[in-house]
């Protein structure tokens, strides 16, 4: 069907994207061109000076682009409408990430000058209602977890994780056990951050992979589960959608030898107010605020990780952490806890995302927090049979069962009957506005894919997503050369990996893009 027609009875919609010739913000500066024309400067002012900066005053001033107000919205509007995110498509392709509707009133929220104008060192006499707003929010994750005390510190799901591992590391050092407990147990389908912020700290990795049925191996944690055990870092439901019904033997085992026990949270959301952390047997667990509690997720971010402990891990989390003195009414940073662990990063928390989450959650109260992943399971398994019903589409695992949150599809029987896998798949996703994800490395499913419908979702936008798969589907085994050659309809036709994997071409700043480039990456 030619753009620009419509069938009102296809689920699916026509979709180009814009494509721009849009050059670089700095390639678009005009001499004297202003944004905001400054007041002279008084001259009482002006005759005053200025102090003597010495060392800090820059030689020559900062090389920023000059451009009216103007150029610079066309700019931006520009890049904006050669993006895809949550609030263009069904985004329900983006598996593990949990993409969900972040209520607009909270974004107004957290962008209330009275949150956005905040300086990070600010006197906590001027900040009482942010850190009111910290502390409650920690009573809230609390009574969702179980655990007794949060740190909102990390300002992400890996950098919560490294917060975890040092903990972990902190405990292990404190008590003398760094010569004995040296290795940190966690499963090939648990988030990469995991063992590689355990390795960060030192610790030597043991994985264990799936059984027939997909959940991390019983027999194997068994065997693997020793006095060298320092902690097990573990997810649950994993990225492939099963729960481990085998849970608490996992963590009654890592204690029987002395070891403590991780709760990877960051997908929660087929979990709020069904099963908790403390009752799995967990001593540690952390949640992504912008995930699960639905500030917005990656780019459209920032994200914020929170890290929950039991009482006897307590001491061990980076300080400082919020507190509240009954007797003076004030809510106060906590310094002097006897914190074994450096900070994570400077300043505390990621207030944006907080207020996000906290007003999400106000919002929702238990019982809908509740009816969330209920939802969300049943969104999810509504998507499950009706992507098992497709061509060259199948699911690893646990045959005959639902799944929770997500599910870990293989395209493996399409790759075999016509030579396209999820590649191919995920670029003609794009020519219909919709995105597709794989998995993480290693590709233990093959050809993988995943998708996590969430509960912001109708069914009348799932059924669009799956009739844009399906047709998909249907192009690889009928019209296969148009699927080789897509993306037809977006503004970037096929990425440059190479480029991504060699930091000798990388250009992050204007300074190194002069360094590397003539003009429009073209190699110097």
């Amino acid at each position: 069907m030619e753009m620009g027609t419509r069938d009102f009875k296809r689920k699916y919609r026509n979709y180009h994207q814009a494509c721009w010739d849009e050059p670089i913000l700095f390639e678009l500066s005009s001499p004297g061109e202003r944004g905001v024309l400054l007041p002279e400067v008084e001259p009482d002012v002006a005759a005053s000076g200025l102090p003597d900066l010495g060392d800090m005053a820059r030689p020559t001033p900062p090389a920023l682009p000059e451009m009216s107000q103007m150029r610079v919205l066309k700019h931006y509007m520009h890049l904006s409408q050669e993006n895809i995110g949550a609030d263009e498509t069904v985004d329900i392709g983006q598996g593990t990430c949990t993409m969900k509707y972040s209520p607009k009133v909270n974004d107004r929220l957290a962008g209330h000058p009275d949150f956005a104008d905040l300086h990070p060192r600010q006197d906590e006499s001027t900040v009482q209602g942010a850190l009111e707003l910290m502390y409650r929010t920690e009573g809230m994750l609390k009574a969702i977890s179980g655990m007794d005390r949060f740190c909102l510190h990390p300002g992400g799901g890996s950098q919560a994780i490294l917060a975890i591992a040092t903990v972990v590391r902190a405990w292990v050092d404190e008590n003398g056990l760094a010569d004995q407990k040296d290795e940190i147990i966690t499963t090939i389908f648990s988030h990469p951050s995991n063992p590689a912020c355990a390795a960060v700290k030192g610790f030597k990795l043991i994985t264990i992979y799936p059984d027939e049925n997909g959940r991390p191996d019983l027999e194997a944690m068994k065997a693997a589960v020793n006095e060298r055990t320092a902690a097990l870092f573990i997810t649950n439901p994993e990225d492939i959608g099963i729960y481990n019904s085998h849970i608490k033997e996992f963590t009654a085992l890592v204690h029987e030898v002395g070891g403590l026990c991780s709760y990877d949270q960051a997908n929660a959301n087929a979990l709020l107010g069904i099963t908790r952390a403390r009752e799995a047997g967990f001593d540690l667990c952390f949640f992504n605020i912008h995930k699960t509690f639905s500030s917005p997720h990656g780019c459209g971010g920032p994200g914020c990780g929170v890290v929950g402990v039991r009482e006897h891990l307590v001491s061990y989390l980076p300080a400082p952490l919020v507190g509240y003195d009954e007797a003076s009414e004030r809510y106060y940073l906590d310094y002097k806890t006897p914190s074994k662990t450096t900070r994570i990063k400077d300043f505390y928390g990621v207030l944006p995302a907080i207020v996000r989450g906290y007003s999400w959650m106000m919002s929702l109260g238990p019982d809908w927090l509740r009816e969330v992943s209920r939802i969300a399971v049943l969104n999810n398994n509504y998507v499950f049979e009706k992507i098992m019903a497709m061509r060259g589409v199948d699911a690893p695992y646990a045959e005959g069962e639902h799944r929770m949150e997500q599910v870990r599809y293989s395209l493996k029987k399409l790759k075999e009957e016509t030579g396209l896998g999820v590649a191919e798949v995920i670029n003609r996703m794009f020519d219909y506005g919709m995105h597709l994800w794989s998995s993480h490395e290693p590709w233990i499913v093959p050809e993988p894919f995943t998708v996590e419908p969430t509960e912001s979702y109708s069914r009348a936008e799932l059924d669009e997503y799956l009739a844009v798969l399906e047709k998909v589907l249907s192009e690889c085994y009928e019209t296969p050369d148009v699927v080789k050659g897509a993306p037809h309809r977006s503004a970037i036709h096929h990425v440059d990996h190479d480029v991504l994997d060699d930091p000798k071409r990388w250009a992050i700043t204007w300074r190194a893009y002069k360094k590397k480039y003539n003009g429009y990456f073209e190699p110097k």
